[in-house]
C-alpha cells in the first residue's frame, strides 16, 4: 500500500505510514509523508524549505540536536580506520570496552556487564532472555513470567510489544506471548485514585495490586517486572510519590527482578544521567538506547549486576556458552559515536542546561494548564505530556472520530512545530541542548497549536 504524491513517487513515499499515522504531521491518510531534508540544531527543514522546531527530538533521540559535527567526524573516524567488526569469540573493536567501561562507571547503581544492541526493542529482549537463563542457571526454571504496567512501552518486536501495555500493539499480531501479565492500572495518580486518597497512599495501592497479582500467579512463576523510570509512549506519566519504594519493597520479598527500561530517560532526559536516579529506582538490568548516540546511528545496550551475571557465568558452561548475540551488535561506527556523545554532554555541562532550561519549559507549559482544551500537564527535566479534553465541564472527552492526534499534529505543522499527539495526549521532549530562547518559542508554538485546534473543534460544534 502506498500514498499518490503531488511529485514524483519514491521509495520514501511508497513506505505504509497506515501502520503509524500519527508520525504522519499533515495527519491525512491520502497524503504521503512530510519529507525532511536538513537539520541544524533544535530545528529540521523540509524538502520544500519549511523550518520546524523539533520538539519531539525525533524519537525523544536527539539529544544533542541535529547537526552535531563532532558526532559526524567521530563516526567518519572509525568508519576509515575499522567500519565493522562483530563482538564473538573473544574478539571485539577497539572503541567497545571503552564504551562498556564507561557505561559500567555512569551507571545509576553497581552494574557488571553490558551487551550491546541495534536499538531499544532489541535491548528489552536481550534482558528477557537473560532473565530466562538467569532463573535456568539458579535452578528457578518455573520462574519465568514477566510483569509490565498497563500504558507502559517497551518496544515492537514480538517480546518487546509483549511487554508494551498498549493494547493496540497487540492487535492481529497474536500478542502477547503466554507469560507476558499488565498490571490492571497504570501508574498515574490523576484519574485513578480514590476519593481522598493521596499520592502515597496511590502508591501503596498500586504495590498491594501487584502483590496479589504475584501471588495469585505463585510467586514461584513470577521472574521480573519491567518499569520504564517515567512511561514515555504511554502519556508521559511520571510516578506518584513512594510509587518505586513501594513497589521495589514488594519485588525483593518474592526475589523479583526488576528492569529499568531506560530507552528514553537515560542520558540526562530528566535533569539527571538516569531517570533511575530521578526516580529512585535500584534496578538489576538496565536497558537503554536512543540518546545513547543521541539517535545519529542505532545503538543501544543492556547492563546486568553482578548478582545475574554470576549466575549466567557459573552456568554457561553447562548450557555449553552463552549463545546470544547481533551481527550489528557492538558496531565499532556505533560506538566511537557513543563515547562521542557521551564527551559532549560532560564537556558542555549538557545535564546543568537540561536543569535550568527544563525548569522554564515546565513552567511554560503548565501556564497553559488553564487553557479549556488542556486536562492536564506534567512533566519533569525536558520531558512532557499534555493531556486534552474536549469539554471541561461537562467531562466529555474526545473520541477517536475526533481525529485528535491528526488534528494537533497537523496544526502543528501549520505552526512550524513538530511534536508527537498520540491519543488524548501531545509528548515534548526537545533536544537536551535548546536554549531558552527556544524553549519559549516552543511554548508559543503550542499554544499557537492548541488554540488553532480548539477553534476548528468550536466550529464544528464539538466543544459545547
Amino acid at each position: 500500500m502506498s500514498y499518490p504524491s503531488n511529485a514524483a513517487t519514491n521509495s520514501a513515499r511508497d513506505v505504509d505510514y497506515h501502520l503509524h499515522p500519527q508520525t504522519n504531521p499533515t495527519a491525512h491518510e491520502d497524503q504521503g509523508p512530510l519529507i525532511l531534508s536538513q537539520g541544524e540544531g533544535a530545528y529540521v527543514t523540509d524538502e520544500d524549505g519549511k523550518r520546524y522546531i523539533e520538539a519531539a527530538s525525533g524519537l525523544w533521540c536527539a539529544s544533542l540536536g541535529f547537526s552535531e559535527e563532532r558526532l559526524a567526524e567521530a563516526a567518519a573516524h572509525q568508519m576509515r580506520s575499522l567500519p565493522y567488526y562483530q563482538a564473538f569469540h573473544h574478539k571485539v573493536a577497539s572503541p567497545v570496552p571503552e564504551l562498556a567501561e564507561r557505561l559500567i562507571a555512569m551507571a545509576p547503581v553497581p552494574m557488571s556487564k553490558v551487551m550491546f544492541q541495534c536499538s531499544g526493542s532489541e535491548s528489552n529482549d536481550t534482558a528477557v532472555k537473560i532473565i530466562w537463563y538467569y532463573h535456568n542457571a539458579i535452578g528457578k526454571p518455573q520462574k519465568k513470567k514477566i510483569i509490565t504496567r498497563l500504558k507502559s512501552y517497551h518496544g515492537t518486536g514480538v517480546i518487546g510489544a509483549s511487554l508494551t501495555g498498549l493494547p493496540n500493539f497487540y492487535k492481529g499480531f497474536d500478542l502477547p506471548l503466554p507469560g507476558f501479565l499488565h498490571t490492571d492500572t497504570a501508574p498515574q495518580y490523576t484519574g485513578n485514585h480514590l476519593e481522598g486518597e493521596s499520592e502515597e497512599e496511590f502508591s501503596q495501592r498500586q504495590a498491594d495490586e501487584l502483590e496479589q497479582m504475584i501471588l495469585a500467579e505463585g510467586p514461584d512463576t513470577v521472574a521480573a517486572f519491567f518499569a520504564e523510570p517515567l512511561i514515555g509512549a504511554g502519556g508521559v506519566i511520571l510516578p506518584p510519590k513512594g510509587y518505586f519504594a513501594a513497589i521495589q519493597k514488594v519485588l525483593r520479598k518474592y526475589d523479583i527482578l526488576l528492569v529499568a527500561d531506560e530507552v528514553i530517560c537515560g542520558f540526562g532526559r530528566t535533569g539527571e544521567m538516569w531517570g533511575s536516579t530521578t526516580f529512585g529506582m535500584e534496578p538489576d538490568i538496565i536497558s537503554c538506547a536512543k540518546q545513547l548516540t543521541s539517535g545519529y546511528i542505532p545503538m543501544s545496550a543492556t547492563m546486568i549486576n553482578e548478582k545475574v551475571y554470576g549466575a549466567i557465568k557459573s552456568q554457561a558452561a553447562g548450557f555449553g556458552m552463552f549463545a546470544h548475540g547481533y551481527t550489528y551488535g557492538a558496531h565499532p561506527v556505533a560506538a566511537a559515536v557513543a563515547l562521542e556523545t557521551l564527551n559532549i554532554m560532560e564537556e558542555r555541562n549538557v545535564l546543568d542546561n537540561v536543569r535550568k532550561v527544563g525548569a522554564r519549559f515546565q513552567e511554560g507549559l503548565q501556564a497553559l494548564a488553564d487553557h479549556s482544551m488542556v486536562a492536564e500537564v506534567r512533566g519533569v527535566g525536558l520531558v512532557a505530556g499534555m493531556d486534552f479534553i474536549l469539554n471541561k465541564e461537562t467531562g466529555a472527552r474526545f473520541q477517536p472520530e475526533h481525529g485528535l492526534p491528526a488534528m494537533l499534529n497537523a496544526k502543528a505543522a501549520e505552526n512550524g512545530i513538530l511534536l508527537r499527539a498520540l491519543r488524548e495526549t501531545i509528548c515534548l521532549s526537545p533536544p537536551l541542548i535548546i536554549t531558552e530562547a527556544e524553549c519559549d518559542e516552543i511554548i508559543a508554538k503550542v499554544r499557537a497549536t492548541i488554540d488553532a485546534a480548539y477553534a476548528e473543534y468550536q466550529a464544528q460544534g464539538l466543544t459545547g
